[in-house]
C-alpha cells in the first residue's frame, strides 16, 4: 500500500460507495486514530455535519477484522465508547482496496491527552472506562485469540534473543529472569474476559475532563482482567522516571466503581504489573530488531537520553522499550522508583465485606 494509492479522488469515490454524502474535506486522521506504521493510513473525512475515519490497514486478515468488527458493534450496542463501525451500502464493514482492507467509523471527537498532564477526573474516567469494558465484556461470548499471553511473550523474547548484539548483555540477561520468575509465579485462575490489552494514553481520547473514546483495538483479547488494570498503571502512573501514588490510588478508585477487585487479584498485582513491563518491553523489541536500520537503533539504546518524541515508527519503539524497561527495573526493585508505596496500597486495599456485597449481587442477576 503506497500513499499514491489513497489519494483524495479514490477516498471521495469510496465515500459515495458508504452513502455518506459529499465530501468537503480529506485530512490525516487526528492523534489518537493513527499510531506510527508503514501498514495503515487513516483520513479524516469531512461530511459536513460529520466526520468520518476512513482506515486503510495493509497487514491484517479478513478473521481478524471481522473479529474486531463483531466486538465494536457488541460493545456500541452496551453503550462503550469505542470506535462505531460503518456499513458501505452492501451492508460490508471491511473491503479490501488496492492491497489494503478499509474499514470506515464515526469519529469521536475528543484529543489524545499527555500523560504528564493528566488530571485526576481524566485518569479516574480511564479507570472506570477500562471496569465498564471488563462488565460488560462478561456477556461476549465469541472467543478473542489472546496474542499476548506469558507463553507467547516468552516464544516471541526467545526468537529475538539472538538478534541482539553482545553488548546487550546486562538487558538479556534481565529478560531472561523475567522468563523465569513470571513462569513460576504468575497466577493463572483469575477472572478473565474481554480485555483491551493495550490501554496506552495514546489510545484515549478525552473531550476536557470526560472520556468520549478508546480506539486501537488490535490487542483485544480474553485475558485477566488484572493485566489490563496492570497496563493501565503502568501507563498512566509513570511519571518522571518514578511511579504516583496518587494516580495508582485514583485508576483503582474510578474501576471499583465498575468492578471490585478479588483478594486473589490484589495478591497478583506485583507480578502482573512485572508481566505487563516484560510484554512491553519484548514488542517494543520485536519491533526495533525487525526494522531495515535495526543494528543502528540497538546502538542508541545505549545511550543516556530518550529520543524526543515522533510519529517516526523508529523513535516510537525505541522510545517504548526504554520507558518499559524502566519501568520494569523499578518493579523488580532493582532501583527506587515509587514502588514500595504502591505495594503497601496493594497490600491493604481489599475490602472483604465490598467484595461480598458484589458477588452476591452478581449471583442474584443471574
Amino acid at each position: 500500500m503506497t500513499e499514491a494509492s489513497l489519494d483524495k479522488r479514490q477516498i471521495v469515490g469510496l465515500a459515495e460507495e458508504y452513502g455518506l454524502g459529499k465530501v468537503q474535506g480529506v485530512a490525516p486522521a487526528p492523534r489518537g486514530w493513527s499510531r506510527p506504521s508503514n501498514h495503515q493510513k487513516n483520513f479524516l473525512l469531512d461530511i459536513g455535519r460529520s466526520k468520518v475515519i476512513f482506515r486503510f490497514d495493509g497487514n491484517r486478515g479478513e478473521l481478524d477484522l471481522k473479529r474486531e468488527t463483531d466486538l465494536f458493534l457488541y460493545l456500541r450496542k452496551h453503550g462503550f465508547p469505542c470506535p462505531q463501525p460503518i456499513p458501505d451500502r452492501k451492508s460490508r464493514h471491511y473491503r479490501d482496496v488496492g492491497g489494503a482492507r478499509l474499514t470506515a467509523y464515526k469519529n469521536i471527537d475528543g484529543k489524545r491527552p499527555d500523560v504528564a498532564d493528566m488530571s485526576g477526573n481524566q485518569i479516574e474516567g480511564v479507570g472506570r472506562a477500562l471496569g465498564e469494558l471488563h462488565l460488560i465484556g462478561k456477556g461476549y461470548k465469541k472467543g478473542i485469540e489472546n496474542r499476548f499471553s506469558f507463553e507467547r511473550v516468552a516464544d516471541l523474547y526467545a526468537e529475538i534473543r539472538p538478534k541482539l548484539p553482545s553488548y546487550f548483555k546486562r538487558i538479556t540477561r534481565t529478560l531472561d529472569e523475567e522468563v523465569d520468575y513470571l513462569g513460576s509465579y504468575l497466577e493463572t485462575k483469575l477472572p478473565k474476559g474481554v480485555i483491551y490489552g493495550d490501554l496506552l494514553s495514546e489510545n484515549v481520547l478525552l473531550k476536557g475532563d470526560k472520556l468520549v473514546g478508546i480506539v486501537s483495538f488490535e490487542a483485544a483479547c480474553r485475558g485477566k482482567f488484572i493485566f489490563d488494570l496492570a497496563t493501565a498503571v503502568n501507563a498512566l502512573c509513570f511519571t518522571e522516571g518514578s511511579y504516583d501514588l496518587k494516580r495508582f490510588e485514583t485508576v483503582i478508585a474510578g474501576y471499583e466503581t465498575m468492578r471490585t477487585l478479588s483478594l486473589a487479584e490484589w495478591d497478583a498485582f506485583p507480578n502482573e504489573l512485572r508481566f505487563s513491563a516484560f510484554r512491553f518491553t519484548v514488542t517494543k523489541l520485536r519491533d526495533i530488531v525487525a526494522l531495515p536500520d535495526a543494528a543502528a537503533c540497538l546502538a542508541t539504546i545505549t545511550e543516556e537520553r530518550l529520543p524526543e518524541p515522533s510519529d517516526d515508527p523508529r523513535v516510537a519503539a525505541i522510545r517504548g522499550f526504554q520507558e518499559f524497561y524502566d519501568r520494569l527495573a523499578i518493579l523488580r526493585r532493582e532501583r527506587d522508583g515509587g514502588m514500595e508505596p504502591m505495594l503497601l496500597a496493594m497490600a491493604t486495599g481489599y475490602d472483604y465485606r465490598k467484595y461480598q456485597k458484589v458477588k452476591a449481587v452478581e449471583r442474584k442477576g443471574k
